[in-house]
């Protein structure tokens, strides 16, 4: 799908969210990657083959509780 002359991740590749963005719509939480994955703001992702991958944002340092 990828057409870039450096090819972008394919779609099952661990790195897929490196590939080129094609199509931007924050206004709507979501962006088209050229290897054809939904990349959703809260980092969920819908794969080309139909499965859903679940967000997976790291926890920002002010919600980590460590026990006194």
């Amino acid at each position: 799908m990828c057409q870039h002359q450096t090819q972008c991740p394919s779609a099952d590749s661990p790195d897929r969210d490196a590939a080129q963005v094609v199509a931007h719509h924050p206004e709507q939480g979501w962006s088209l990657l050229c290897n054809g994955v939904l990349l959703f703001e809260d980092t969920g992702e819908l794969l080309p083959n139909g499965q859903i991958i679940a967000p997976h944002r790291p926890l920002g340092i002010e919600l980590i509780v460590t026990a006194a």
